[in-house]
This record gives C-alpha cells, sequence and structure tokens, in this order.
C-alpha cells in the first residue's frame, strides 16, 4: 500500500516561491503517474500539475503554467513542486496524488500541505 506524505507548504508573500516534496513510503513510485492538486476554501479541488512515470511528459492547469515546474526523481521516490511568482490566489491545501492506471484514477493522496499566499 503506498502512502503518500507532503512537505514545503507555508506561509509566503506574493511574488516568492515554495517548493513542496511528496515522499512515498511502502511501495515504489517509478510506475505511477503522480500530480498535484489544490483545494482552495469554498472551492472544487483542482489539478495543478501531473507527471509521467520517467518524468518526461508533463502538463499544467493554465492558472500556474511558466509559474509552476513539477518533477521527480524516482530514484529517491518523490515529486517535487516548485513554485515561483506566487500569487495570493495560489492559497489553498496541495495535495499529491499517484495513479498506477491509466486512465489515471488517482487511488493514493497525500493529507495535504497548505500553503498561503499574503499580498
Amino acid at each position: 500500500q503506498v502512502q503518500l506524505a507532503e512537505s514545503g507548504g507555508g506561509l509566503v508573500q506574493a511574488g516568492g516561491s515554495l517548493r513542496l516534496s511528496c515522499a512515498a513510503s511502502g511501495g515504489t513510485l517509478s510506475r505511477h503517474i503522480m500530480a498535484w492538486f489544490r483545494q482552495a476554501p469554498g472551492k472544487e479541488r483542482e489539478r495543478v500539475a501531473s507527471i509521467g512515470t520517467t518524468g518526461s511528459s508533463t502538463s499544467y492547469a493554465d492558472s500556474v503554467t511558466g509559474r509552476f515546474a513539477i518533477s521527480r526523481d524516482n530514484t529517491k521516490n518523490t515529486m517535487y513542486l516548485q513554485m515561483n511568482s506566487l500569487k495570493p490566489e495560489d492559497t489553498a491545501v496541495y495535495y499529491c496524488a499517484a495513479s498506477r492506471f491509466i486512465p489515471v484514477q488517482y487511488e493514493y493522496w497525500g493529507q495535504g500541505t497548505q500553503v498561503t499566499v499574503s499580498s
């Protein structure tokens, strides 16, 4: 059973940067498509970015394209989200998720890490 744990969230001023990490235990992530999601208060959860099993394929939500970068290190069983030029509207709980299957099902989820961007 794969377990995911996010870290790296916190409070940052607008224009600042944060790097989120998602570490896996209980199994290897090398065969999983992975993604970052976020959910702000009163809003639906949205997919921020996703990455293929080797890291060569990535996709981003329009709202973060050019500012966020998703990556993974399969040797460390860890995924990352580098967030630059942060805006107050990026404030949310960020979750990592993993899917072993295609179409993606995201059957594994972390507990989330809070990111707060002050204006």
